[in-house]
């Protein structure tokens, strides 16, 4: 292999990232941002995984001078070996190809040593992307899985689909064959990213840290729920598969992100959580108990404490919602319930401050419903903002997301002295309302409210801007807060003690 584990290292760690930075803006980037420029000392490459080359523009963030070197690999890329060659591969293995299907495909849940034994066969190059897609030995082991397991959809759909999953895996695989070595491997997710990371740690005979702001497989779940594109082919099927009325094609993918899940979990010396209840979900879906940590996420309080100052006295009557635009986020539900607030608060608007590239069918929708609800003049879309603008200009940040983790946005708001209401997602009640004893003791910095419910939302928003006396107390409550658990000093030194750790084992 030209990179292998005796080879000189040209990075202290390398960060495999799926579809994050430096091409998208939010949360994760910008804390992996936040990360690479609090580590100055430390060097890192950057593997990006992305979707399609055109669904990325240009890079978002300055890359720092301490990553060397930044390679793509985009996963529309699996099928360029079917367009160049129509011929049957002659080099599969059949027991490879079958612990291929045995491990991410098959209804029971594999063993931990199927799923080191198909990471042996593809470092060692035994198991290539042209003979998955191309070989006899792969045509009968996924004929076998259909005959055995697959009572419901038509075997081309079968077929198809399974090959959809099959192609990006060993594309990438490839992809971490051709990175040159690091130190150490770091994923922020499980995933795509999640399988890069588990074949150079055996590749470079390295540790692997993955950090995980949201649960991936959870998010791929909702996901795959609301996804137009498969089509369920009988009430069998709807009535059936993960209990929540998706059909078996939706099955198999969900198993399959979990299969991934799993993998990476079983790979990594060190599994990082922002907040309990994800290191518990973490514990549930198969990973060691041992091994896992919360790390919550920091903030640079220094850099907040002009921000702070200029903020003009009193409530300022602009509720703002920060974020991308995009179902996640439930924007809509942000919209209807300022319908309630400016019914009963005239005076106040509402800003929508975030990108709007990645949806445009969702954004039009909001627009639309906007207009329905007669906010023309009260609702603003102000697109991507420098949010130390922004912060300072609102008397409530509002957050209806259906899923978090533990939102920076949060931190930043009540650095610049917003209380903020949110939805009960991840930690954001933890972090609102305080998780220990200890914490809790400093009060609630703000409202925590019921998911999808823009009553809920509305009468928060109204109660807060309504008494000055609880509004200043979450304003002071949020500052305390972020001051003694969530500064990026913390954050920073953590992480710092992980790497050097990593680095010093082999």
């Amino acid at each position: 292999m030209k990179n292998n584990a005796q080879d000189t290292p040209i990075a202290d760690i390398c960060l495999v990232l799926e579809g994050t930075w430096p091409y998208v803006r939010g949360g994760v980037s910008g804390w992996i941002h936040q990360m690479i420029l609090g580590l100055p000392h430390v060097t890192f490459s950057v593997l990006f995984i992305g979707s399609a080359r055109n669904a990325y523009g240009a890079r978002r963030y300055a890359v720092p001078d301490n990553v060397v070197l930044i390679e793509e690999v985009y996963l529309e890329d699996a099928w360029a070996p079917v367009l160049k060659k129509n011929t049957l591969s002659k080099t599969a293995d059949y027991q490879d190809m079958s612990n291929l299907y045995r491990y991410f495909h098959h209804p029971e849940l594999p063993s931990t040593e199927l799923g080191q034994q198909w990471l042996e066969a593809v470092v060692n190059g035994r198991m290539k992307l042209d003979a998955v897609l191309c070989s006899r030995a792969s045509w009968e082991a996924l004929s076998e899985g259909y005959r055995l397991h697959c009572a419901d959809p038509s075997f081309v759909s079968f077929f198809w689909t399974l090959r959809a999953m099959q192609g990006p895996l060993l594309l990438l695989a490839e992809a971490a064959r051709r990175q040159p070595r690091a130190r150490v491997v770091h994923t922020i997710s499980t995933g795509y990213a999640g399988l890069v990371a588990c074949v150079l740690k055996q590749l470079w005979g390295c540790q692997c840290i993955l950090s995980e702001h949201g649960i991936y497989t959870k998010e791929r779940k909702i996901d795959l729920a609301q996804a137009s594109w498969i089509a369920d082919s009988s009430e069998h099927a709807l009535n059936t598969a993960l209990n929540t009325g998706s059909g078996y094609i939706r099955a198999l993918w969900v198993r399959f992100f979990e299969r991934i899940g799993k993998l990476t979990y079983d790979n990594s010396e060190q599994i990082i959580s922002l907040y309990d209840g994800n290191r518990k979900r973490q514990i549930k879906d198969g990973a060691d108990a041992r091994r896992t940590q919360v790390i919550p996420n920091g903030i640079d309080l220094p850099i907040w404490s002009s921000v702070l100052e200029g903020r003009a006295p009193g409530i300022a009557p602009v509720v703002g919602l920060i974020g991308r635009v995009v179902p996640i986020k439930d924007v809509k539900t942000f919209l209807r319930a300022m319908r309630g607030v400016i019914s009963a608060m005239p005076h106040v608007q509402g800003w929508i401050v975030g990108p709007e590239e990645e949806d445009p069918e969702y954004v039009a929708e909001c627009r639309s419903l906007v207009a329905s609800l007669g906010l023309e003049e009260k609702v603003l879309f102000l697109g991507f903002q420098n949010i130390q603008t922004i912060l300072p200009q609102l008397g409530l940040m509002v957050l209806t997301s259906i899923s978090e983790a533990q939102p920076l946005v949060i931190l930043e708001a009540w650095a610049a002295g917003t209380p903020v209401v949110s939805s009960d997602v991840g930690s954001c009640r933890e972090m609102i309302e305080g998780g220990t004893a200890e914490d809790r003791d400093l009060g609630v910095a703000g409202e925590v409210v019921a998911i999808a419910d823009p009553q809920a939302t509305a009468t928060a928003i109204v109660g807060l801007l309504k008494s000055p006396q609880r509004w200043e107390s979450a304003q002071r409550n949020g500052l305390a807060r972020v001051s003694r658990y969530y500064t990026q000093a913390l954050m920073i030194d953590r992480y710092q003690q992980l790497y050097t750790a990593a680095m010093e084992s082999r």
